[in-house]
């Protein structure tokens, strides 16, 4: 997990552009959707991580994001009942 306040902008650039982050989140909500999520580019930068996989956001116990992530969301969700 990378915290967005503690990578510069051109470092941040580079690791989407080769792959190396797919995934953002928010740490105060502990939800995780895609780079492209409009609810995502809202949030403060002071908020905002990176992940490189689901696998790395679901380890640090963030949920789907119900908007980008819908399926997955819907499953995770399912998972709580």
């Amino acid at each position: 997990m990378i915290q967005h306040s503690q990578i510069s902008s051109e470092n941040l650039r580079s690791k989407i552009h080769n792959g190396e982050i797919h995934f953002g989140g928010n740490k105060k909500l502990k939800i995780y959707g895609l780079l492209t999520c409009s609810s995502g580019k809202r949030m403060k930068k002071e908020n905002r991580v990176f992940f490189t996989d689901e696998k790395e956001a679901l380890e640090n116990k963030f949920r789907p994001c119900g908007h980008c992530m819908r399926e997955a969301y819907k499953k995770w969700k399912e998972c709580l009942y």
